[in-house]
């Protein structure tokens, strides 16, 4: 069979002006002549920043997928793009990610490389860097930067998910200044991304179970020098990858995406999941729909007891067996003859994992919860849908009949939630309008309000909240989220009042908001659409191309598949 050409060579292979222009200046790095003579270029795609704490450890790690790349005969070139801090960048880093995946999409595209190694740990990254390979299609795999170490605080684990119990504590009085403090400096205590099932480790999981990355690459802790050994074995399969040509299109295929819905269920992970892998399937072209959600997680019950919705940490899971175990417990409802990165079948990848402790993983027999997954709820309230997570919810709120408390946007919520005089009570649902895709803009993660200080001295510990935002994957609580049509546009969350009833009943999957249809026509009379003031640049132009929660929040104008490559030169 004739060896299929390096796209590379489009560049460095040339002769004559073009092909001592392409090489030339490369060579001021010190790159002798054969290094341009037919060897894979492989680019790493790096996030480093430190700006981004979940990467900044990514130097030394871009250093040992160097070495395997050079090991394999490759080339290996780095290159930066834009990184995306959850906890520093303002107003939310959900607002950059697809701004972040054209800068990977046009990277890619405009530079000589044949195949390329995603490196990203925080939230945004992940996804972003996927949704722009993606719209390339050469040979790529991701090499997530790992968990952190779990925390100590009063002798007992700590990590991100207790931020909401430690800040409940200091509103009551219970954590000192001097406390909250303490307990902020031991929970981040060693490198790497969230501690919990979080977003971050969502995300790490969703690459490795659609196939993107090798085994054990969701939860090998970043402080672990294992995870550097997994990126120098990257390094020598992403040259493999390419002399192969296997991309992405090989390997995101539909039942993938399938494969990727299930393993969610089974740890508990981020509501976010399922805008990101939303997103990833327009961008190949693949149909997915927020009911396939419901649907494939429908009988997959909490396997991996791991915060939010479990007890222990990423970082315990990885001991206990990590990802591959939990999966060869659910390996019954798995596509298991599915291709990825290494060449081998997810059945392959997970024949020989073994389960080390049954405190962390259990069975579909033994789970530690029966609800799990995402709950994808319908009605009145939200006709394009809405989503929830069962197995971090108060099981007696599942069924739950309250009146609307309403905050209309993010500053009125700020302004009154711990305001004294407050018409609210525990049986109450509070309802935050205009966080979604448009109308912040970016859709932050603010659907998982504080508890009203009256009632959280009362020790009301939960409440139903709804809004058309997200929620930090560290999050818990009877939360529904992604409201579509969101409030900006006229959803008919806009239209909710002080006093309006809202029924909740997840068994059934609806969410009503029990106004008649022609109060809703008389309110929708006096709607106005928000004006944010973003008249010019990237703000602009997400309002004006986002699409809806239900459909991935990426623009519509990167839908459907990979671009053409370029092929004009500019000498």
């Amino acid at each position: 069979m004739e060896e299929k050409k390096l796209r590379s060579q489009e560049w460095f292979g040339r002769k004559g002006k073009d092909g001592f222009i392409y090489r030339a200046w490369m060579k001021n790095q010190g790159f002798p002549n054969h290094l341009f003579e037919g060897k894979p270029v492989i680019g790493i795609c790096n996030t480093f920043s430190e700006l981004t704490p979940c990467n900044a450890h990514f130097r030394d790690l871009a250093d040992a997928v160097k070495r395997g790349v050079w090991e394999a005969g490759g080339f290996p070139l780095e290159f930066p793009v834009m990184s995306l801090g959850e906890c520093t960048i303002k107003p939310t880093a959900m607002l950059f990610r697809n701004l972040a995946s054209m800068d990977v999409e046009e990277s890619i595209r405009a530079n000589p490389l044949d195949g390329v190694i995603l490196m990203c740990g925080c939230d945004k990254t992940t996804p972003s860097l996927v949704m722009g390979a993606a719209s390339v299609n050469i040979p790529t795999m991701v090499l997530s930067g790992g968990p952190m170490l779990a925390g100590r605080f009063k002798g007992k684990k700590i990590g991100t998910s207790d931020l909401w119990r430690f800040v409940e504590e200091f509103k009551k009085g219970e954590l000192s200044q001097e406390e909250f403090i303490a307990a902020e400096s031991a929970m981040a205590r060693s490198i790497g991304h969230c501690a919990p099932m979080g977003t971050a480790s969502t995300m790490a999981a969703m690459v490795e179970s659609l196939g993107l990355a090798l085994p054990d690459n969701a939860t090998i802790p970043a402080a672990d020098s294992r995870r550097k050994a997994m990126a120098h074995m990257a390094g020598i399969n992403i040259v493999e990858m390419v002399r192969s040509d296997r991309k992405m299109s090989d390997i995101l295929t539909r039942k993938s995406f399938e494969n990727a819905i299930m393993v969610n269920a089974a740890l508990g992970g981020s509501t976010n999941f399922i805008i990101h892998l939303l997103a990833i399937a327009g961008r190949m072209g693949i149909e997915l729909s927020i009911e396939d959600f419901d649907r494939f997680s429908a009988d997959i019950p909490l396997i991996a007891n791991v915060q939010p919705s479990g007890e222990h940490f990423v970082e315990d899971l990885f001991y206990a067996g990590g990802l591959p175990a939990v999966m060869k417990e659910i390996s019954g409802k798995l596509h298991l003859d599915t291709l990825t990165v290494n060449g081998k079948t997810i059945g392959e990848n997970i024949q020989k994992a073994v389960c080390y402790d049954r405190e962390l993983i259990g069975t579909l027999e033994k789970p530690f919860k029966p609800e799990s997954g995402i709950a994808v709820l319908k009605g009145n309230l939200c006709p394009n849908g809405a989503v929830l997570k069962p197995s971090a919810c108060t099981p007696s709120l599942l069924q739950h009949r309250g009146q609307a408390v309403v905050f209309e946007d993010i500053d009125d919520y700020k302004s009154r939630i711990d305001d004294p005089n407050l018409d609210v009570t525990a049986d109450s649902v509070l309802v935050l309008k205009n966080v979604g895709p448009k109308g912040y803009p970016g859709m932050p993660e603010v659907g998982n309000m504080q508890i009203p200080f009256r009632l959280l001295s009362q020790g009301v510990k939960d409440m139903v909240r709804i809004s058309d935002g997200r929620m930090s994957g560290t999050g818990y609580g009877t939360v529904v989220l992604h409201i579509s049509p969101e409030a900006a546009i006229g959803g008919n969350l806009a239209l909710v009042q002080n006093g309006d009833w809202i029924h909740l009943d997840v068994q059934n999957r609806s969410l009503t908001l029990e106004v008649g249809d022609e109060e809703l026509a008389e309110r929708r009379l006096g709607f106005k659409p928000l004006d944010l003031g973003y008249a010019r640049g990237y703000a602009n132009m997400f309002i004006q191309h986002v699409t809806q929660a239900h459909e991935g929040v990426d623009f519509d104008f990167l839908k459907g598949g990979s671009g053409p490559e370029v092929k004009r030169d500019s000498h």
